[in-house]
């Protein structure tokens, strides 16, 4: 069997006995790195639980760490009209929940226990939701940093006589937020003036416009890069409190000889400056494999900002990051990882670009994401380089988890 961990990688699951019926849920969690692994994200497909657990309800559990401390969980719930008369949770996805593994520490063990009271709701700390009040945008959050991307709204031409914003664009913005808790609902009340200024909570700083902003993705012809446009439709799968998941669909487009269209899935867990994000293209003319180039904007700050931009690009790791300082809106690290199938860099007019070769039909793993210094916990070029160098150490060595039930 496999489970995913870590904004999710597939992970080994390993079963101890035969998960007949137990009082509790032993989760024993290891790994090979001596560095620290916070907010690491550990799932457990909710079958298992339900075979250890029969008839476990997911109000009523209590997910406890070796000292006994009851840790927040989510339960994804992934056919929300299926019918369930053996209450075997059968529209249920995953069991999930997080653990900081301290430098040092290779091993923990948690337990999954049914209970008789119901477990209240836990604080959100991811969150998507398309926001067709402010012309289909679709956004998303944790309790690090926020994003947006453009839909079909935006897009289209101003009927005549009316006055509206048109953007044609695939990219995919940031917003820069210094507080932990939800924010994207609160600053699309606030209004669009408002959340280009840190009242206290972030700021809108990120210049996107026709660039791939922070991730966006295009089909490289070894000398240009051919785009989409805006989201065509949106699907939310999960919403926290831990982890979202979503997907966006890009009608097809033209790419120098041959037809693509993409659906983007956006995996965004707590805790963590960046999402995993999944593409997967299908391409005409019975492709093997396609160049994909994921962007980063060249010129991302805020107008009037005069920015120097620091640009790492690091092979080993499929890393390219930027460091970009503002006049006064302090400093932006902004990074992709590319852990597979990375082929090398490039660059367009607006765009630095990682590059990646990708098969249709088959996702296409990449992450991205972004710091801000003023939320006070990566505030140099060099930190956000040790966040990004450790991120992709725990990509390439995810955590096992082994199950045991016991009376």
């Amino acid at each position: 069997m496999k489970l995913r961990s870590l904004l999710p990688l597939l992970l080994p699951l390993c079963v101890g006995g035969s998960l007949a019926a137990a009082e509790r849920l032993t989760v024993t969690v290891a790994h090979d790195l001596a560095i620290a692994r916070p907010s690491e994200t550990i799932t457990i497909p909710w079958s298992a639980v339900n075979r250890a657990l029969p008839g476990a309800l997911l109000q009523k559990l209590a997910v406890k760490d070796a000292a006994g401390r009851i840790l927040a969980y989510q339960v994804t719930n992934v056919a929300p009209q299926a019918k369930d008369p053996k209450n075997e949770g059968v529209a249920y996805g995953e069991l999930i929940f997080q653990h900081d593994f301290a430098a040092g520490e290779k091993s923990a063990t948690f337990t999954v226990e049914k209970i008789e009271g119901v477990t209240p709701p836990f604080p959100v700390k991811a969150f998507a939701r398309l926001v067709p009040e402010r012309l289909d945008d679709f956004a998303w959050e944790n309790d690090k940093v926020a994003h947006r991307t453009y839909g079909p709204a935006l897009a289209a031409p101003a009927p005549a006589g009316v006055v509206k914003e048109v953007l044609v664009t695939s990219g995919l913005d940031i917003w820069s937020k210094r507080v932990p808790y939800p924010i994207v609902d609160r600053w699309y009340n606030k209004g669009h003036d408002h959340y280009h200024a840190d009242e206290g909570e972030g700021m809108d700083m990120y210049q996107v416009g026709p660039s791939r902003g922070c991730g966006g993705t295009g089909i490289w012809d070894g000398a240009a890069l051919h785009v989409g446009r805006n989201f065509s439709s949106a699907r939310v799968i999960a919403n926290g409190p831990i982890r979202a998941i979503f997907e966006l669909t890009y009608d097809t487009w033209s790419a120098n000889g041959f037809y693509v269209s993409e659906v983007k899935r956006f995996i965004v867990d707590a805790g963590h400056q960046l999402d995993r994000i999944e593409s997967t293209f299908a391409a005409t003319g019975n492709r093997k494999d396609i160049a994909v180039g994921i962007g980063l904007h060249k010129n991302p700050a805020d107008r009037g900002q005069d920015a120097a931009i620091e640009v790492t690009r690091t092979e080993a790791d499929g890393v390219l990051a930027q460091w970009v300082a503002q006049k006064t809106n302090d400093q932006l690290g902004t990074a992709v990882i590319v852990p597979a199938g990375f082929t090398g860099f490039a660059e367009d007019e607006r765009n630095l670009l990682a590059l990646a070769q990708a098969e249709p039909g088959k996702p296409l793993v990449y992450y991205a994401g972004a710091a801000w210094s003023r939320a006070g916990e990566i505030t140099s070029p060099q930190a956000w380089r040790d966040y990004l160098t450790a991120m992709a150490a725990r990509v390439r060595a995810p955590v096992r988890v082994t199950l045991n039930p016991s009376s």
